[in-house]
């Protein structure tokens, strides 16, 4: 293999809520007497890639601190009911933040572990570059896969959050290796490719859910696919 790292996003990459964001929602939202359809969550969650990018363009760090993460969160899933046309203001959104901040609801995607396992060895350091809270930490101790990343580089740790080319150069920095001796891969274009490529790091977009189509880079669905595209066995 040509990289001597190889760096993952987490939320949507390797984690996920269980069994998925949109069930997991309807679930909460249908315990509170108002049934929504998954499909329908789906639609209505674009808004958290919307507010992610008006987060950025504020410098609205919103992972640093409990009350950022509660803030940035509730404001997330009060415009998503707003869109689903389900009444319940603060109190059903808190009650959401409270559920996706639960580890016990998170779980890893199935292709993770073989990829990884198929990435480790001859000196390759596997790390991980994310936009999470701190607690980020103790849930990679839960799923069992904490010590495989080597080198870990949290936004709620770190007090830098993506799309800010830094958190990308610390990672580089405790790997001891150089932008085009790496790869990154990720699920977000905006935060996981356009920042880490401009640093002349290799990308690789994870579309488990073809959303970017029309994506002109190394793009796939599922992680089984990763060794082939960095040239792994």
């Amino acid at each position: 293999m040509r990289y001597r790292a190889i760096f993952f996003d987490a939320g949507e990459t390797i984690v996920h809520p269980t069994p998925s964001f949109p069930e997991l929602f309807a679930q909460v939202v249908e315990g509170e007497g108002h049934p929504v359809r998954p499909e329908s969550v789906v639609e209505a969650s674009r808004v958290v890639l919307e507010r992610f990018s008006e987060a950025a363009d504020d410098r609205e760090l919103w992972t640093t601190s409990p009350d950022r993460s509660r803030r940035f969160w509730v404001s997330v899933y009060e415009r998503m009911l707003d869109l689903l046309r389900v009444p319940g203001g603060v109190g059903l959104a808190d009650r959401l933040y409270a559920t996706f901040t639960d580890r016990s609801n998170y779980a890893l995607f199935d292709d993770v572990v073989p990829a990884l396992d198929r990435l480790s060895g001859d000196g390759v350091v596997i790390g991980l570059v994310s936009n999470f809270e701190a607690w980020l930490e103790d849930l990679l101790v839960d799923l069992g896969v904490r010590e495989t990343f080597g080198v870990r580089v949290i936004s709620g740790i770190e007090g830098i959050e993506k799309p800010d080319s830094r958190i990308y150069e610390l990672a580089l920095e405790r790997a001891n290796v150089a932008a085009d001796e790496s790869g990154f891969v990720g699920d977000n274009p905006e935060f996981d490719v356009i920042p880490p490529a401009e640093l002349g790091m290799f990308t690789v977009l994870v579309d488990r859910r073809n959303r970017h189509p029309d994506h002109t880079g190394a793009r796939i669905a599922d992680l089984a696919e990763l060794p082939a595209v960095l040239g792994v066995g």
